[in-house]
This record gives structure tokens, C-alpha cells and sequence, in this order.
């Protein structure tokens, strides 16, 4: 995602108003690699502006997604999260905490061509599965052997 001040010049440019609940989102994800939920990032602003309503928080990450500053994450049935990171990359998902992490996986996969006329692919995305660092090293000891 670009700054905060690259936005404000983005949304102008686009002909979108630039105001302080919009500002305030846009600081509430800088530099953010958690991958937030909106309710994180309406928290967040919250801290701020303790009137902002959730919906103007939706409505300003639509706004991201639309102008492709913010990617959307769907995590199996957990709730949409927003990755600022709008770079080509791969993520992670702990099936323990749900945490997410971008990691860059390599070669992209290719839809096969044979049996598969008429689709039109318009993004690819990896998503590994597993346990983070944090959860392995809490998990408990698997015994191994007969009982």
C-alpha cells in the first residue's frame, strides 16, 4: 500500500473526497502486515475518532480494493481480512490461531488448458496451510509408540 499522503493524492486524483475518517483508515493500515480484519481497522480509527461508524470503515477499504491499494484476504470461513501488500505473493495460514503471513511461494501455478475452455482466469492465489512458530512450540508433545 502506498503512504498515507500517496493516497490522499490517489483519492483526489480519482475525483474521491479525502476526508478524516478516510485519513484515518489509511493510517490504520500503513505499514500493517497482520492482514487486520475491518472490526481491527474500525477499532483502530475508533482510538481516534470514537464516532466513526463500522460502515464508513467498510466503505473506505472497498474504496482500497476497488482502486487496488488494499488486497482482500478470505480465510477458509473466517472474516475477510485486508493485506496493504498489493505485490504479487503467496500467504500462510495458521490453521491454530488463524495468523496469516505473506511469503513469496516461487513459480505460479497455470490453469490447464485441456478440458477447461471458456474460463477466464483472472487471479491465481497459494495459500499454505499449517502451524506457525508460535503455535508449534506451545503445542504439547506427540507421544510416539504403542500405548
Amino acid at each position: 500500500m502506498r503512504s498515507p499522503e500517496a493516497l490522499i493524492d490517489r483519492f483526489r486524483k480519482d475525483g474521491l473526497k479525502v476526508t478524516p475518517q478516510r485519513q484515518a483508515v489509511f493510517d490504520a493500515l500503513h505499514g500493517d502486515t497482520t492482514h487486520p480484519t475491518a472490526e481491527i481497522i474500525w477499532d483502530r480509527v475508533r482510538t481516534q475518532m470514537p464516532s466513526v461508524s463500522r460502515r464508513t470503515v467498510y466503505q473506505v477499504l472497498n474504496d482500497l480494493v476497488a482502486l487496488h491499494e488494499v488486497q482482500v484476504v478470505t480465510v477458509a470461513n473466517g472474516p475477510t481480512r485486508f493485506d496493504p501488500n498489493v505485490a504479487l505473493h503467496d500467504h500462510f495460514v495458521c490453521t491454530s490461531c488463524a495468523k496469516v503471513v505473506d511469503i513469496d511461494a516461487g513459480a505460479r501455478a497455470e490453469m490447464p488448458t485441456s478440458g477447461y475452455s471458456g474460463f477466464v482466469v483472472e487471479a491465481v492465489e497459494v495459500v499454505f496451510r499449517g502451524t506457525c512458530p508460535d503455535c508449534a512450540s506451545t503445542a504439547p508433545p506427540t507421544v510416539s509408540g504403542n500405548p
